[in-house]
């Protein structure tokens, strides 16, 4: 059964209005991708509302455009007061200054507690995800639609090895 979605809804990066026609065709078309990768994705957004599931907690996202709008489809966009959203869509003309400053403030506003972000831009800015220790808020690579998982790469994964004596360190 196809997920019920409300009448017309607005995201920054679309058009105002969406009709069900368009919806429809979005949902069939993200159906149609690698069903690994989206059972990946279900489990990681499955995991992370774990995480945030105190009261105010949300979930960040900073990936590519379909990733991120994804997880915006799910409900986990917000923007506050003053304009200030949890996710940043990264494009090809995307500063790597852009990604390190979204990174630094999700990691340090309080209403995030899960941070999402794709290997392709962890790896970007990999030096912050390896600095960055805290429990709160848990940062997550995930694979993105047009990127490959690289196990060998996540910072987690890494650590996890490490601390079962399984790996070559971190």
């Amino acid at each position: 059964p196809r997920p019920r979605l409300p009448p017309t809804f607005s995201l920054p990066f679309l058009p105002q209005r969406i009709t069900p026609l368009q919806k429809t065709t979005f949902y069939h078309h993200h159906q149609k991708k690698d069903k690994k990768r989206r059972l990946m994705s279900a489990s990681a957004v499955s995991a992370a509302a774990v995480a945030a599931s105190s009261e105010g907690s949300l979930l960040a996202v900073i990936g590519d455009e379909d990733l991120v709008t994804g997880f915006l489809l799910a409900g986990v966009g917000n923007l506050d007061s003053r304009r200030k959203s949890n996710f940043l869509i990264v494009k090809p003309d995307t500063s790597r200054r852009e990604m390190e400053d979204a990174f630094k403030d999700f990691t340090t506003r309080e209403d995030v507690a899960v941070v999402l972000i794709a290997q392709f831009v962890a790896n970007e800015i990999r030096y912050l995800v390896n600095e960055h220790t805290e429990p709160i808020p848990a940062v997550l690579e995930i694979p993105s639609p047009d990127h490959p998982y690289d196990p060998s790469a996540d910072s987690i994964l890494k650590r996890v090895k490490h601390l079962l004596g399984a790996g070559d360190g971190v």
